[in-house]
């Protein structure tokens, strides 16, 4: 039987974090994005903690207007802004078993306008 949408994104996003680990001196850029949202963290996985993160949904970007793809960006340069504020500058994007497509491509391009490197 074919696999279903989650579960094919579920084996791609293990293939990926097989490969893609953060740490202190690089940390994750993980993705997230549902059907209406779109969430971005910055994790150190030797800790297990997140160290800065934002989304669609906090308060200053939830009320810009615009597309979808619009406001990933805006949620891109928001979480380099607080990530280079902790003294983060360079990362691992996790595109967290999405294609490199659209909102998570506009989320990255965002962050790499900000000031963050891949």
């Amino acid at each position: 039987m074919a696999l279903s949408k989650t579960e094919r994104r579920q084996r791609i996003k293990n293939r990926i974090r097989k490969v893609i680990s953060g740490t202190s001196a690089r940390p994750r850029l993980s993705v997230f994005r549902s059907n209406k949202e779109i969430y971005a963290q910055v994790i150190d996985d030797v800790t297990g903690t997140t160290i800065v993160s934002a989304s669609s949904r906090d308060k200053e970007i939830s009320t810009a207007k615009g597309t979808k793809t619009e406001v990933a960006a805006i949620v891109g340069k928001t979480v380099a802004e607080k990530a280079l504020k902790a003294g983060i500058e360079t990362i691992s994007f996790d595109r967290g078993g999405y294609l490199y497509h659209g909102r998570v491509k506009s989320l990255a391009d965002g962050a790499r306008e900000a000031g963050l490197k891949f």
